[in-house]
């Protein structure tokens, strides 16, 4: 596969063009700026460059990890294009990840709504056996269809339990409908995991040998990710997010993931700055190992 081309945009990091270059990049970030079926605070088609402009101030050694990632290489790839509805946005995120996949790259899709994480769960569960979603969110999104689309940001789990068993950590919301579609032995709420550690286990045994990661960042309590397109009190830390998923990588193959629903506020970039730590955090844990120092 060819270098994709690139618009003018941020670049992951401001990495110097050796760390960036395609050829020799062991990851590939792939922007998805798109805001198409959101049902509150629009905006999440400016996160990719959000995330990617906060990037830019990271710095680049990881203390946990003893690690510098970023020497693997970090490739930004092009912007999908988001014209059209989203089933076809999702059927060109599908094509472009397992693009990059085939191409050898480790995939990171940043949105941009979360209706775009089936097309980059779709491409994994094409290629990767035995493979389970893990979802961080505020929200189960298990409709079959919401305001006459299968393909809204709310039905993104229904479709991706399509393809393989999920496990849901962070749930503080749902409608009434979804309660026929989800499994409570592998839901974990928010208010029953608050203060404890003996689900971390749980969760995990629940999961199968490769795991595909989804980041829904309303996961995180709104005192530290306001920018979100729909916010929910009760939210996760950013150290109890971190413990949850340095275990995970290192139990567990990891194999991609998405980070989704930065909704960037011109007056408050510490959302923007959490979402860039949090993607260069588990590259770190993928790539400079998860057992920290």
């Amino acid at each position: 596969m060819k270098a994709p081309r690139r618009g003018s945009g941020a670049v992951f990091g401001a990495l110097e063009a050796r760390y960036r270059a395609f050829a020799t990049a062991r990851y590939a970030i792939l922007p998805a700026p798109y805001d198409g079926t959101s049902t509150w605070i629009k905006g999440a088609d400016r996160g990719p460059t959000a995330l990617l402009e906060a990037s830019a101030v990271l710095e680049r050694y990881d203390i946990e990890t003893d690690s510098e990632v970023y020497r693997r290489g970090i490739h930004t790839a092009a912007p999908v294009a988001v014209d059209g509805p989203p089933e076809r946005v999702i059927a060109r995120l599908e094509k472009r990840v397992g693009q990059l996949m085939d191409a050898g790259k480790y995939v990171v899709t940043i949105g941009g709504e979360h209706s775009v994480s089936v097309g980059p769960i779709r491409a994994h569960a094409a290629r990767v056996p035995d493979l389970s979603v893990l979802q961080l969110d505020a929200h189960t999104d298990l409709r079959p269809a919401f305001r006459g689309s299968a393909y809204n940001h709310g039905c993104v789990m229904a479709r991706a339990r399509e393809l393989c068993p999920l496990v849901q950590v962070g749930i503080r919301s749902l409608d009434a409908q979804e309660r026929a579609y989800w499994d409570p032995d592998r839901v974990f709420l928010a208010e029953k995991i608050h203060g404890r550690s003996a689900w971390v286990e749980r969760a995990i045994r629940r999961l199968t040998r490769n795991v595909y990661l989804t980041i829904d960042l309303d996961v995180f309590d709104p005192s530290i990710m306001p920018s979100t397109g729909t916010p929910e009190p009760g939210g996760l830390s950013w150290y109890g997010v971190l413990s949850f998923l340095r275990r995970v990588f290192r139990q567990r193959n990891v194999v991609g993931f998405d980070i989704v629903e930065l909704c960037p506020s011109p007056h408050d970039k510490a959302p923007d700055f959490l979402a860039a730590k949090l993607l260069y955090k588990l590259l770190s844990y993928h790539g400079g190992g998860a057992r920290g120092r």
